[in-house]
């Protein structure tokens, strides 16, 4: 019988009606709160639709003018899709490019300076086109432009 009692007290669940063994409060689980909480704060953050305010609301004044007579002048390059390169329609070599870039823009002056128009075939060598850029830098002309096509529907 001693056996028997001591098995018991060994194997027992803690639900015995001994003096030494304590009930337990519930507890709530906080944790799986907190994450639905924290979904719920995400999806709201994503769904919010944020707006610009201005914090000063104005009317601009109408004006009446005419467009400027100054129109900076272009120099269209093309560069076919073998490397090869035209100025204005006129084909140059590779190691004139800056002295025909410079040359082009002494021609057609403007105050702003000409922009130069880049016209590249879609398999012209990287290369090619670097070439050109590098020239249009060297030869100071800064205002650089990639002509491109837009696709119809």
């Amino acid at each position: 019988m001693l056996f028997r009692q001591n098995n018991r007290s060994l194997f027992s669940s803690g639900n015995s009606s001994a003096p030494n063994s304590q009930q337990q409060a519930p507890e709530i689980n906080l944790i799986a709160f907190i994450d639905v909480l924290l979904v719920i704060l995400i999806f709201l953050m994503i769904s919010t639709t944020f707006t610009r305010y201005q914090e000063l609301s104005i009317t601009l004044p109408a004006a009446e003018g005419s467009a400027s007579k100054s129109k900076p002048k272009d120099i269209s390059v093309a560069i076919s899709s073998d490397g090869r390169v035209a100025i204005d329609g006129k084909r140059v070599a590779i190691d004139q490019l800056a002295q025909s870039l410079s040359q082009s823009a002494k021609n057609t002056g403007g105050d702003n300076g000409p922009v130069v128009i880049i016209a590249a075939d879609g398999k012209a060598p990287h290369q090619a086109v670097m070439q050109v850029m590098e020239a249009a830098r060297n030869a100071n002309l800064p205002n650089i432009v990639f002509a491109t096509q837009s696709k119809s529907k």
